[in-house]
């Protein structure tokens, strides 16, 4: 489904990204892994076309989208939950789900109020509150069903759990493992490694803008330790 291989990018003179390569098939969960100031965030900013990458390709369900505007990117059928969060604060927390809600590709079943309501029911019950009054943990729900009410076929969630609650955090990691039953792919970036061996099919970690190590779920069982230097745990 989406396939990167030498992404090269930066911010006017400095570059970031030396050469990263990251894959993910139909239905799989991916995690790009790495020390903070590594080039996650970076990764994902030229993958939405939020920067232009400078080398490298990428390429999603086999067309070549590096350099594309955001739009047409995020159109093809790619939902970001960004850092921070960034929900609409002067919203109401139906408005944030509509606001950009759409099923360009037709894909059944379709997301629609009904069924984020049922995945995340915190945001039935505030449905008349404005985004800035809610917790720091229902903004990412929030974040999370705005992206899904976009109908993609690859979610996107960078720091997915960062600065939550762990109840609130385990919620998240059981939307995620209920979105991967249905069969769609997703990409987290995220520091919660025992989360996230349990949920994905494969990892890549990231140093210094280059891939330093990626594999499967076993490759990870056999280089746990490495891998956990690598990332800073």
């Amino acid at each position: 489904m989406l396939d990167i291989a030498g992404l090269e990018a930066g911010y006017g003179p400095n570059p970031v990204l030396f050469g990263v390569d990251l894959a993910i098939g139909e239905g799989e969960v991916a995690t790009l892994l790495g020390r903070n100031g590594m080039g996650k965030t970076t990764t994902i900013r030229a993958l939405m076309g939020l920067i232009t990458p400078r080398g490298g390709t990428i390429r999603f369900r086999g067309e070549a989208i590096a350099g594309l505007a955001p739009e047409k990117i995020a159109r093809l059928g790619i939902g970001l939950v960004p850092e921070g969060r960034m929900v609409f604060p002067t919203l109401t927390v139906r408005e944030n789900l509509v606001a950009t809600a759409a099923n360009r590709l037709g894909l059944k079943p379709e997301w629609t109020l009904q069924r984020i309501h049922a995945l995340f029911p915190r945001l039935k019950e505030r449905e008349n509150q404005l985004a800035r009054t809610l917790s720091g943990g229902e903004q990412q729900m929030l974040a999370i069903g705005r992206a899904l009410m976009t109908n993609p076929r690859l979610l996107i969630l960078d720091e997915a759990t960062e600065g939550l609650a762990p109840v609130i955090r385990d919620e998240i990691w059981a939307c995620l493992a209920g979105l991967k039953r249905e069969g769609l792919a997703i990409l987290v970036i995220d520091k919660n490694l025992a989360a996230l061996k349990k949920l994905a099919d494969r990892h890549v970690v990231i140093e210094k803008g280059r891939t330093l190590w990626r594999g499967n779920a076993e490759a990870l069982a056999r280089d746990e330790a490495r891998v956990h230097q690598a990332i800073g745990l």
